[in-house]
Order: C-alpha cells, then structure tokens, then sequence
C-alpha cells in the first residue's frame, strides 16, 4: 500500500467528499455538518444540517447543494443562508442518500430503499433527478442501494454503485435523461439474502463512494473489506489499498487532481461515532488524475 497522510481527524463518518476549487468539501453525518479542508488543513464550516447532511454537488453559477437526509430534502446553499432546492419527501419513503450534480446543475440523487438502521429487509431504490428549479422526477428504478455516483468528461454516462448488488451500473445520459442500463463492472452474483447484515459479511466489493480517473478507471471504496479499489470497466482489480478502518467514500483532488483523498471510520453506529470521533480523511498520491464530475 502507498504511503498516506491524514488530511483531517476527529470526525464522526465523513462520507460525500467534493474537491472544488482549492478546497475539499464533506459531509460529517454525526455533528450534522459541511465541512471542507484547504491544503493546509484549514477547516471550514459550510453549513449546518440539522437533519444530517449526505451528498454534496454544485451548480453552474457555484452554489452548493446538499442533501437533507433525514427530512429528504435538497438543500441549496444561498450566501450565509440554506433554503430548500426540492422536498422529495412525499416520493421518497426512507432516508436520502449520495448525489452527483452535472453541469447544467441537475442532481442525481439516490436513497436507501429501506431503513438500514431499523433491521428492515433489503429493498429496491429509486434514482431521482432534481433539475435547477427544483422539479423532480424519477429517472432509474430498482437499483440495490444506489450510492456514489460519477459522470463521465463527455457528460453522456452517469456511473453509479449498488452498494448491496455487487455492480457498478451505468447508464447512457442525455438531456438528464437515463437509459441503457448496463453493469460497468460486475464483482459477482449479487448476494440472494433481504438481510443487509447478512448481505454485507458475504458481498464481494459493497460500492459506496466512487471517483472517476483520466484513464476511464473508477476508485471504489469499498467498507465491509476496509479497502478502496481502483478498478477497469468490466470488473478486473488494478490497484488496492487497504486501511484499518472502514473506507466509506473518495474524491480525485488537489491542484492536477491527482491526489486521492478517502474516508475513514471505525464504526458507523451514530452514538460512538460522536462520542469516539475517530474518523478521519487521509490522501495518497497516485499517476492518474481524476475526471469527469465530481
């Protein structure tokens, strides 16, 4: 495993990391905040989500959205202000998840399908899109915990994980349209269990966050195995990096885009990870540098 360094600790579970700028942006779930991180370990508060903040994009003109998971809004951040982009809590039944905004400002954003931390069986999800003016609509059906996703520089292929299938899935793009669904890279048979804890000590590769590379490589994290996997279309393994913790999501960054920036946390039960506040976000250098958004 390369040499890393830790970017920033004392987190709670960082998760939906976003370079912009000179700056990376995250999520912490359990002290309900945006965050981001300079080059020289400045943090800065975004913003405050009292209902946990999940995935972040931007829009054209350099507003940043967020997710509200709890409460299954879109937030849009205005000046010092957040106000509601999209309320999709009337379509949606559990809680919001990761989104990848594209750069004409839609949002692409999943959800769990079930409630994972109530001991639910495993459902299906949805894939919505939330277009500038905030309307939204359906746009994939029946994905397995779609998580970090990824558009490619063309803008003509949205790539997302199912968490709990095995696969990263793509789809063709145009006009914030999706079809031709096709697995991207297949890890093995998605597991035939509805129990996720089940379905996690058996699973092959659980996509969670994801970063697309110049070389149309894709970097997985992968947590039930403590690894971030950079992978080729198809599936075949072409680097790995094991930690001692769960890696839950990554992002291409820095100034050539060439530093791979990955989350880290001991646990994700919401109680200890605020109490222990022992995640944290290291980074590793690597030859290929990111593309395509985030």
């Amino acid at each position: 495993m390369s040499e890393f360094t830790t970017t920033v600790r004392h987190l709670t579970y960082p998760e939906c990391p976003r370079w912009r700028g000179d700056r990376l942006y995250f999520s912490d779930f359990f002290t309900n905040q945006v965050l981001s991180v300079s080059a020289t370990a400045e943090v800065r508060l975004e913003a405050v989500v009292p209902n946990q903040p999940g995935g972040l994009g931007f829009l054209p003109d350099g507003r940043m959205l967020f997710v509200s998971v709890k409460d299954r809004k879109i937030m849009r951040r205005d000046g010092e202000e957040s106000v509601v982009h999209a309320d999709l809590s009337d379509v949606i039944p559990h809680h919001l998840n990761d989104m990848v905004v594209d750069a004409e400002g839609r949002a692409y954003v999943g959800n769990m399908g079930f409630d994972l931390r109530g001991g639910q069986a495993v459902a299906p999800a949805d894939l919505w899109r939330v277009d500038p003016d905030g309307s939204f609509g359906k746009v994939a059906e029946n994905l397995a915990f779609p998580n970090g996703s990824v558009i490619t520089p063309d803008g003509k292929t949205l790539v997302v994980g199912e968490s709990f299938a095995n696969r990263l899935t793509a789809f063709d793009l145009e006009d914030g349209n999706l079809s031709g669904r096709r697995a991207w890279a297949n890890f093995g048979e998605p597991p035939a269990t509805t129990d996720a804890g089940e379905l996690l000590s058996v699973i092959d590769v659980s996509a969670d966050g994801i970063a697309l590379d110049a070389e149309g490589a894709i970097w997985v994290t992968d947590p039930p195995h403590k690894r971030v996997l950079r992978v080729a279309e198809g599936g075949r393994i072409l680097a790995e990096h094991v930690f001692a913790e769960g890696a839950y999501a990554c992002a291409l960054g820095g100034p050539d885009r060439s530093t791979l920036y990955v989350c880290l946390a001991p646990t994700w039960d919401a109680t200890e990870a605020a109490a222990v506040r022992g995640a944290s976000i290291v980074q590793l250098p690597v030859d290929v540098p990111g593309a395509g958004i985030p």
